[in-house]
């Protein structure tokens, strides 16, 4: 999506000048405002992510524990450790105690020694409190919640809490300065009205249950880690649904889960680590800032005009391309088209883009918030698990890398389908982006093997330097200055990529060694199938790339594989078969196009030099002989070769 210096030099040398009014198709912000922040490069074999068997052990001996009974406006304990005064129970000694019964306007304090043990087992408890948490853990080494099977068991706090010096932070209505483990086949509902719903200043630790949070800010948080291995969880966040936020160590501030079953509804980020976050398993249902339909509203639901005034040229202003509609399409109308050789001079024009995306929980107008689905500060890494995502800003997004091994992975999204400001690596797994503006992009992405497909708005998958840049109320700009250490490589797998930007861009190099590719589009000669600032090489695989003739480019001399870019005499309409036979009539390649197109440029292990192949696509066909390791008749911004070998630009 930019002219680099080499097709300028091109044009130049061409004898024809061209003035480009910024657009998204062909500009980059010479002075991007973006600063790339430092952050930790932890991945997922610094954690720790291992749940002890006593975090998923339910049993314990009725006998020997405390029975804890609410009702009646007081609470009745039968047993030594804990003490009560009108329905506020403080438990003093480690053991384990039986819960039940209602309160009104009741609280569970632990607040024991430091080396404690206390498992709290939830009988069918019902406690609501006035002015503070329901259950605070001040003090203890560990406190386990275990979910007794077939009971309800609800804890609810109020709008505002009246805190004292002992517990000015407490902010969930559960709150533990301990690590919590909750497990157990029963329910619990948090009913969060104040701030949080789930909090652990530690580790939280959740191996089983049917857990209901609704929270007026984070549902759940474990500042040190959250580790999930099983449960079923139903989650409406006012800000964010689970997050880790510890940030002192490279082995803290991780989000771990290995199982259960997940449907989050969150205003802010559903997933947020700030390290690694780590999905191997679990069914994952999620919806963020109202989805992607919501990509150019506002928080409250009016029109967020700053977003559309703020795009600058990533979209969404008068001459960018814009964030995708409810049908994937973008709203900023048309791209200019392409200019011609009587415009005199060669000017690109950008606009600045001041705004920054600053994760703030904070939905007033004027801050900046963040909507993403599944978020981390180092690594996000997805090795498994069946994953549904509705997002108003990125569905999947790292500060730093992105690790995809395996898992089903669908997303709809208002920005990018995902981003990462380093490496995005996918060896194996399905990710489909059927919706967003751009659909996978890092400074480095990597292709060695799934199955891949997107639709995006803008560029299918762009590789570039820099970190996603935010406009006003949630969604990035996504603007990369053009840059060295910048790679798209694809070694294997299948990809197909439906952009009305570039279908494949890299602001460096492009490497395709294996695999199977099919772009579509774009339709506006403003964009290329392929893009690329330095140099593309192909040794092995297949691709088939069709788009509008202007600024397509293909593969450079310095491959090892032939390729073909070839310009057809005129457009072809959308979902008209396109045929590559030999001269003995069989057929090499096929595609159907579902966009208008004329130009393509194919590779095949297939393909040999000397011989003829024919073009055939609607009522047209043309033939071409394999005359070198890149044959062309191309006449666009790169003549008909690609950068590389010495013969291109």
């Amino acid at each position: 999506m930019k002219i680099s210096d080499t097709k300028k030099l091109a044009a130049i040398t061409a004898a024809f000048f061209i003035t480009v009014t910024a657009f998204s198709g062909c500009s980059e912000s010479a002075n991007s405002s973006q600063t790339t922040s430092s952050i930790s490069q932890a991945t997922k074999s610094d954690i720790d992510a291992s749940i002890a068997a006593e975090d998923i052990d339910v049993g314990y001996d009725e006998e020997s524990s405390v029975g804890i009974r609410f009702a009646d406006g007081s609470a009745a304990i039968d047993g030594e450790g804990a003490t009560s005064e009108g329905e506020t129970v403080t438990i003093s000694q480690a053991g384990t105690y039986i819960l039940s019964g209602t309160a009104t306007n009741g609280r569970i304090i632990v607040s024991a020694d430091k080396t404690a043990e206390i498992k709290l087992i939830f009988n069918g408890v019902d406690i609501t409190c006035a002015d503070n948490a329901p259950l605070l853990v001040s003090k203890a080494k560990k406190v386990y919640i275990v979910l007794e099977d077939g009971t309800e068991n609800v804890l609810t706090d109020s709008a505002s809490y009246s805190l004292g010096e002992d517990d000015s932070n407490t902010d969930g209505a559960i709150f533990s300065k301990a690590d919590l483990t909750i497990n157990g086949s029963g329910t619990l509902t948090v009913n969060a009205n104040y701030k949080h719903g789930i909090v652990s200043k530690d580790d939280l630790v959740i191996t089983d249950g049917n857990i209901n949070v609704t929270s007026a800010s984070t549902a759940m948080e474990g500042k040190d880690s959250v580790k999930i291995s099983g449960g079923t969880f139903n989650i409406s966040a006012g800000t964010n649904g689970i997050k880790s936020t510890n940030t002192e160590t490279s082995d803290k501030g991780f989000i771990s889960v290995t199982g259960g079953s997940f449907t989050v509804v969150a205003n802010n980020d559903a997933f947020e680590a700030e390290t690694v976050l780590s999905i191997e398993g679990g069914s994952f249902n999620i919806t963020t800032g109202g989805g992607s339909a919501n990509a150019s509203m506002k928080s409250d639901g009016t029109p967020n005009s700053d977003w559309q005034n703020n795009m600058g040229n990533g979209g969404g202003g008068p001459n960018g391309m814009g964030r995708p509609d409810d049908n994937g399409n973008g709203m900023g109308g048309d791209p200019p088209a392409m200019p011609t050789a009587d415009d005199t001079g060669l000017t690109i024009e950008t606009a600045a883009n001041t705004t920054t995306d600053s994760d703030s929980t904070d939905t007033s107008d004027n801050t900046s918030t963040s909507a993403k689905a599944l978020k981390a500060g180092s690594e996000v890494n997805i090795s498994g698990g069946e994953i549904k995502i509705d997002s108003a800003d990125d569905s999947v997004h790292s500060n730093g890398n992105i690790v995809i091994t395996g898992g089903n992975i669908s997303v709809a999204s208002g920005d990018n389908g995902m981003h990462a400001d380093g490496n995005l690596t996918i060896s194996d797994g399905t990710v489909d982006i059927t919706k967003s503006y751009e659909g996978i992009e890092g400074s480095i992405v990597t292709i060695d093997g799934g199955t891949i497909s997107v639709v995006a708005s803008d560029d299918g998958i762009n590789c570039a330097g820099g970190s996603d840049t935010g406009s006003t109320d949630r969604m990035g700009t996504d603007q990369f200055s053009s840059q060295g250490g910048v790679e798209l490589n694809i070694n294997g797998g299948t990809v197909t990529i439906d952009a009305d930007g570039d279908g494949l861009d890299s602001n460096g190099n492009f490497t395709m060694a294996g695999g199977t590719v099919y772009v579509c589009g774009p339709t506006n000669g403003g964009n290329g199938a392929l893009d690329y600032n330095g140099t593309a090489t192909v040794t092995g695989g297949t691709l088939i790339a069709c788009g509008a003739v202007g600024m397509e480019e293909g593969f450079g001399d310095n491959s090892t594989q032939y390729s073909v870019l070839h310009d057809l005499g005129s457009t072809v309409s959308a979902n008209e078969k396109l045929t590559i036979t030999d001269s003995d009539g069989k057929e090499i390649l096929s595609f159907t196009p579902t966009k208008a197109w004329q130009s393509v440029v194919f590779t095949s292990a297939d393909l040999k030099e000397g011989e003829t192949y024919t073009i055939t696509a609607g009522s047209q066909s043309e033939t071409v002989t394999i005359d070198g390791i890149v044959t062309s008749n191309s006449t666009g911004m790169s003549f008909g070769r690609g950068h590389g070998g010495g013969r291109g630009f």
